[in-house]
């Protein structure tokens, strides 16, 4: 049997691989230590997800291992080795604002981790493609200073500038802050595209924007539609930090990206690049958001503005795929942000 080894396999992008390969017919080796609870309290904790997998799952088999601990990973390489046919790697340190607190660890669990992983692929199972879950904060805040508009519900950019439709890989990931957890995932970023166009591994950073689906355990500092799903529809209310709660962020549903991975496993790349996300099919802003959690809902839900923004916070992002896309046309993007609100107050106990 095939076997994929899928890290992070109890967050969403994980959890939702997991399902869709095995379904694929793969054997699924998970690995993820539930360290959401370590950064982001219970409502981090990814134990249902795992008990979840293991009931539904029947191929899929969980290791509480530490992506930081070499020796550890080594041993599933070594025992699965023959059978690999794919690493997705989606485990991370995912918050700014934990980062700054905690560099070191960090940087271990980003940067280090990455690195293990990518040696033992080289190692053992070279052949295998080598997916990377990267991140748009690998460009820091130069977004920040494209020049934007405010509108009534959103900040926007000009039709005729060449990012209006969407943030491609042109732009400079240099000459900006990127915040401690920006810094260690494009550390990551640059061994994933170093070890496939020096070292010849088959490996892919996509550099998502929101990433989001009903198996995310939003939290405040991570997660963003399905924290305001939660939060507005319990509390009544939602904290708008920064910006007038007009910054725009894109939102690409957890199923339509893990069929990003399977285009890009059918037909490999080394040291490749993708933006990845909504596009302008599928964006809004915090007000926006909330104004269809309200219609959708029929609840009044109390906005507290702050002016004080989060640390790392884009204005406005929206991911340009047309690279991904002219690479494989087959991919199509089946979920915009209502579609996927939708999705997520349907699981919401409110």
């Amino acid at each position: 049997m095939k076997t994929v080894i899928v890290t992070g396999s109890c967050g969403l992008v994980g959890s939702e691989s997991v399902s869709f390969f095995s379904k694929k017919g793969f054997q699924v080796i998970g690995i993820d230590n539930n360290s959401r609870k370590l950064f982001f309290g219970q409502d981090g904790d990814i134990t249902w997800i795992k008990n979840k997998l293991l009931k539904e799952v029947k191929n899929y088999h969980h290791f509480n291992t530490d992506i930081k601990n070499f020796n550890s990973l080594k041993k599933i390489f070594i025992k699965y080795k023959k059978s690999i046919k794919l690493i997705i790697h989606c485990a991370a340190q995912p918050s700014h604002d934990w980062a700054k607190d905690k560099p070191f660890i960090d940087f271990q669990i980003n940067a280090q981790g990455t690195l293990n992983l990518l040696e033992l692929t080289k190692k053992y199972c070279k052949q295998s493609p080598f997916i990377f879950m990267s991140t748009n904060k690998v460009y820091g805040d130069n977004p920040n200073f494209l020049p934007l508009e405010e509108k009534k519900t959103r900040w926007e950019i000009k039709k005729n500038h060449k990012y209006f439709k969407g943030i491609d890989e042109t732009m400079s990931v240099d000459n900006c802050i990127h915040s401690f957890f920006g810094v260690s995932k494009s550390y990551g970023d640059l061994l994933v595209q170093e070890y496939g166009k020096n070292a010849g591994l088959k490996t892919v950073c996509f550099r998502a924007g929101c990433i989001t689906g009903p198996n995310h355990s939003g939290a405040k500092l991570h997660g963003f539609l399905a924290y305001l799903v939660k939060i507005s529809l319990t509390k009544k209310s939602y904290n708008l930090l920064g910006y007038k709660g007009k910054q725009v962020r894109d939102n690409i549903h957890s199923y339509d990206l893990i069929r990003c991975f399977w285009e890009f496993y059918k037909n490999p790349r080394k040291g490749e690049v993708y933006n990845i996300g909504g596009t302008r099919f599928s964006n809004c802003s915090i007000i926006e958001a909330l104004d269809h959690v309200e219609k959708k809902t029929k609840i009044n839900i109390k906005r507290i503005i702050r002016k004080e923004n989060r640390v790392g916070d884009h204005i406005w992002y929206v991911s340009n795929m047309k690279k991904f896309k002219k690479h494989f046309p087959k991919w199509k993007q089946k979920y915009n942000t209502r579609k996927i609100i939708d999705e997520l107050i349907s699981k919401c106990d409110y």
